[in-house]
């Protein structure tokens, strides 16, 4: 064999037992023992200091959140659904960064130096679990996004700690007393028809709506959170216990339906109640006690109701959204739907 191929094949033995032997050397013990990785990683890893400290840190300074949130469906063991704090706020733990394949023990700790994030877009957070789409188990919870709330976000109506608890401003048990009532709901009647049933009058019937959602419409007109003049000028006369009054009066009134909507219109305006349905239910009546009921109403007074909303006359962070991009036609129709729908 020529001198310089024995040397060639010297050489190229040499290097493979370097390698080999570099290989052992650097390659970890534990390598390839689950995977492509070192398995003592693991371990190492899982006794770091926790990157995620649990509920119970959270506890201590915020115990009202706490409290909605351990009796709410996102910590339901038996459901399968435990939404723990820091999925949506952050760990409440960080570790130093010192190398790229080092795991160090220290790092910062809420709120010892470590701010944890209050989401602001909800609306993208909760639709990762709750958006409506196909192989997602019916157990769950689902919205088909564009129509249930467009880009409003959840915490418009849903408690972010308990959200199947929805934010009301008023109680949900009327306190008021509606034969007394009956006496200050005469001065009503010019507006709102005999006995709040509507009919030929500017304003809307009123006989059998949600009590807590009158009761939270006449303090807003009384504090000057609605601006209308009429009806600002009544509630400023009147006291917390005659508006429980009135409205436990109008609440327990029959209705009488207006039936006044276009039947071609108000077929045409039934897919457009589907914004409306979650708030409103898919008939107008209401399932939530502080959000009024919209079936029997006029359709002329809805109509008016959706361009205020939608000129900014009239103000509410949900409806500002539903409305936005409501067209003239889709408003007619959707009145002309609740318009028809029965009242009771």
């Amino acid at each position: 064999m020529p001198k310089h191929i024995a040397r060639l094949v010297l050489l190229l033995l040499a290097f493979a037992v370097i390698a080999y032997a570099a290989k052992q050397y650097f390659t970890a013990d534990s390598f390839y023992r689950f995977g492509h990785y070192r398995g003592l990683s693991v371990a190492e890893i899982a006794s770091d200091k926790p990157k995620f400290k649990t509920p119970k840190s959270c506890e201590q300074c915020h115990a009202g959140q706490y409290a909605e949130w351990a009796k709410g469906v996102h910590n339901n063991v038996e459901l399968g659904k435990v939404v723990k704090c820091e999925v949506c706020h952050g760990p409440a733990g960080s570790r130093d960064v010192k190398g790229r394949f080092e795991n160090v023990a220290t790092g910062k700790d809420h709120p010892d130096g470590l701010k944890m994030a209050v989401p602001t877009d909800t609306a993208k957070l909760c639709t990762l679990c709750h958006e409506q789409m196909p192989g997602r188990p019916v157990q769950q919870r689902q919205i088909v996004v564009a129509t249930h709330a467009g880009t409003q976000q959840c915490t418009v109506c849903h408690n972010p700690h308990s959200p199947r608890t929805f934010k009301v401003a008023a109680p949900t048990t009327p306190k008021g007393d509606a034969a007394t009532g009956k006496a200050i709901a005469t001065a009503c009647a010019g507006c709102h028809g005999a006995a709040g049933v509507g009919g030929k009058v500017a304003g809307p019937a009123l006989a059998g709506q949600k009590a807590d959602y009158l009761v939270i419409a006449l303090q807003a007109y009384k504090s000057g959170a609605r601006d209308q003049p009429v009806m600002s000028a009544m509630a400023k006369n009147l006291s917390d216990s005659d508006i429980d009054n009135v409205a436990a009066y109008f609440s327990e009134a029959k209705c009488n339906g207006a039936a006044n909507g276009e039947k071609k219109a108000a077929a045409a305006g039934q897919a457009v109640a589907a914004r409306c349905a979650v708030c409103h239910g898919a008939q107008g009546i209401s399932t939530q006690p502080s959000w009024p009921n919209l079936a029997g109403q006029s359709g002329e007074y809805l109509v008016g109701s959706l361009k205020a909303y939608k000129a900014g006359a009239r103000k509410n962070g949900l409806m500002d959204g539903i409305v936005k991009d409501l067209s003239d036609a889709d408003a007619a129709n959707v009145a002309a739907h609740f318009a028809n729908a029965a009242c009771h």
